[in-house]
């Protein structure tokens, strides 16, 4: 994970001596960075301007990565308090591990508000996969989704960012 977090720091205006007003903890994937469960490398145009048009420190964390997963990783689902891969595999003490490091983030650097990839065993925030691998969604959150929110954080999904926005709004 500590590539992922200097890979993109480098990257961004961390250097250029500017204060950085608000700090967002966002899964590293929805910033296009090498880490999805699949290998593959997506753009999300709605983050792409958000990072673009606000000048905030962006702490990028991939919780699977941090727990010791590989890149790519065979998919998995949360079954209840377990979280288990297609193959049957339980994973949970990755899982868990990863949100530990996402919640220490989140306390180093003082974030208020998270952006997480929904539907993700580890940052899903409303819905997520009911753990039967037939593409079903559930109400429910992933395991560093659940754990920021138990520490204050307001978490939202990549489709949320005008919910994100109107929240924080009055800080503007």
């Amino acid at each position: 994970m500590t590539g992922i977090f200097f890979q993109f720091l480098s990257a961004t205006r961390w250097n250029k001596g500017r204060s950085f007003f608000m700090r967002i903890l966002i899964s590293a994937c929805l910033l296009g960075l090498y880490c999805r469960y699949d290998g593959k490398i997506c753009h999300y145009a709605s983050i792409r301007r958000l990072v673009e048009q606000y000048d905030w420190q962006w702490i990028p964390c991939c919780p699977e990565q941090a727990g010791g997963l590989p890149t790519p990783r065979v998919p998995a689902e949360r079954c209840g308090s377990r979280i288990l891969t297609a193959q049957g595999r339980e994973v949970t003490a990755a899982y868990e591990k990863g949100a530990e490091q996402a919640v220490y983030l989140a306390k180093l650097f003082q974030c208020r508000y998270a952006i997480l990839k929904e539907k993700s065993p580890s940052c899903g925030c409303d819905r997520i996969y009911d753990g039967s691998f037939q593409h079903r969604l559930c109400a429910g959150q992933g395991v560093t989704a659940e754990r920021l929110q138990a520490m204050g954080v307001q978490v939202f999904g990549e489709t949320q960012v005008a919910r994100f926005l109107q929240t924080v709004q009055p800080f503007l």
